[in-house]
């Protein structure tokens, strides 16, 4: 009999397919994630697999990539992709992995279905007979967040930005004895000069948290100072991308081509782990994760101390304003945009009552035009995202290249107006560079007897 395996960590997604592929006369298999679906792959060997693309544990393009791997014990498997993602680059990475089609949700069933009968025929006749690192100098009391680089896509110093910066991504967490440093973009170097100064030859033990690895995340890690050090230890964590890991995407970056010293010359104790959860710690410091709305495998941190909560969402594109523009292309029916609700408020649930809010604030609507479907986001957006999850502070970030100090200011202002005009009590800037945020959660005032 015909077989298929789902693979979705949504419960409900799977018992929809589920049902209306066993009404057709397939047996069905279920997996909750990628890694727990190539296992079940490799046990069932069904016909098909339709499997979703962000998961945690194991992606969608890591699944496609291990099971076409297993192309003998796996003959004539066909790869069914389904994700919310409508990004072009994401489709053709997807087909790159080993993935037969790739369909944007929502997905009816009858459209799997049809897929699925032409998988029924090819299988008929094609399917074989079954056969010690440094101790760490102690930082100092007080936690507190600081901002290295801010801007988006490439860096842009210049007389026109010295009051925000001209850095790419890089935000620097100390928390909880933990020193956490949020990407690596261009200004991770001004933050290694800073730790190679204060801490002066003491060992540094500091995670690296990257939200994914586009270039203007990582372009500075070269640069850092402390990486140069052997008493140091650096733990560089994230999640896989589509087609490389961390440490082979970051070892490229530093091959002879493009620079005179690689990853692995490096003199101080790196090591790369591969998140699989989605929910983990650093130290005391809880960290949650959630797949932003960005090309290629990108996250957005939430990160839990003990005396306050940052969400960092560097690169996002709301998912209404993007799937639902009359510029957008693509169905745009009730069940569209039922699905852009319930992500957008799958995202206001994650940054519910946060305490520090830096998200994505690339563009302003006019700009937005022009730019749909890049994985960046309107202030406006932001303004309203962070009003909805009520947060306490929101910092415009990804500050695009082309606005300069003005541009930005301008941005802030009508960002605070629209904040005003709700009558809420949200603090609204826009990050710079050098700026310190202090984490002091109010204690709660006692009441008069």
């Amino acid at each position: 009999m015909k077989s298929a395996l789902l693979i979705d960590d949504e419960p409900i997604v799977r018992k929809v397919l589920s049902t209306a592929l066993t009404a057709a006369g397939w047996t069905v298999h279920e997996a909750r994630d990628g890694e727990e679906g190539i296992q079940a792959a490799l046990k069932h060997r069904p016909d098909a697999v339709i499997c979703d693309l962000l998961m945690p544990r194991c992606n969608g393009f890591q699944v496609c990539r291990a099971l076409r791997e297993k192309c003998a014990q796996l003959p004539n498997l066909t790869i069914i992709v389904t994700t919310n993602r409508s990004f072009a680059t994401d489709r053709l990475n997807a087909f790159e992995s080993g993935a037969d089609h790739y369909l944007v949700k929502p997905v009816l069933a009858d459209e799997i279905l049809r897929l699925m009968a032409g998988t029924a025929a090819a299988s008929a006749e094609n399917k074989p007979a079954p056969g010690a690192t440094a101790p760490a100098a102690q930082l100092p009391t007080g936690n507190l967040l600081r901002f290295w680089g801010v801007r988006g896509s490439i860096p842009t110093p210049g007389a026109g930005t010295v009051f925000y910066g001209g850095n790419t991504t890089c935000v620097e967490l100390r928390a909880d004895g933990q020193l956490i440093v949020l990407d690596s973009g261009s200004g991770i170097r001004l933050l290694g000069q800073h730790l190679a100064a204060e801490f002066k030859g003491r060992s540094l033990e500091l995670t690296l948290l990257l939200t994914h690895t586009h270039w203007d995340h990582i372009q500075g890690f070269p640069f850092f100072a402390p990486a140069y050090i052997p008493n140091n230890s650096v733990r560089i964590t994230g999640y896989e991308g589509y087609r490389k890991g961390l440490e082979s995407t970051l070892t490229v970056q530093m091959e002879s081509n493009f620079f005179p010293i690689g990853l692995r010359q490096l003199p101080s104790n790196i090591t790369f782990e591969e998140q699989l959860e989605m929910d983990f710690h650093v130290g005391p410091v809880r960290v949650r994760s959630l797949f932003a709305n960005h090309p290629g495998i990108c996250v957005g941190y939430r990160l839990d101390t003990s005396t306050g909560s940052v969400a960092f969402l560097p690169d996002h594109e709301s998912y209404a304003r993007m799937r639902l523009h009359p510029r957008a292309g693509g169905e745009q029916g009730p069940a569209t945009q039922d699905y852009c609700r319930a992500e957008e408020q799958k995202l206001i649930e994650f940054l519910r009552d946060v305490d520090v809010l830096i998200i994505d604030s690339q563009y302003d609507e006019a700009e937005y035009q022009s730019r749909i479907g890049w994985g960046h986001s309107c202030y406006q957006d932001s303004v309203t995202t962070a009003l909805a999850a009520g947060a306490k502070q929101l910092f415009l970030f990804h500050h695009d290249p082309m606005h300069d100090d003005a541009r930005v200011s301008r941005m802030v202002g009508h960002a605070r107006e629209i904040v005003a005009t709700r009558g809420a009590a949200l603090q609204v800037e826009a990050a710079r560079e050098g700026l310190e945020v202090p984490l002091q959660r109010p204690q709660p005032t006692e009441k008069p007897r």
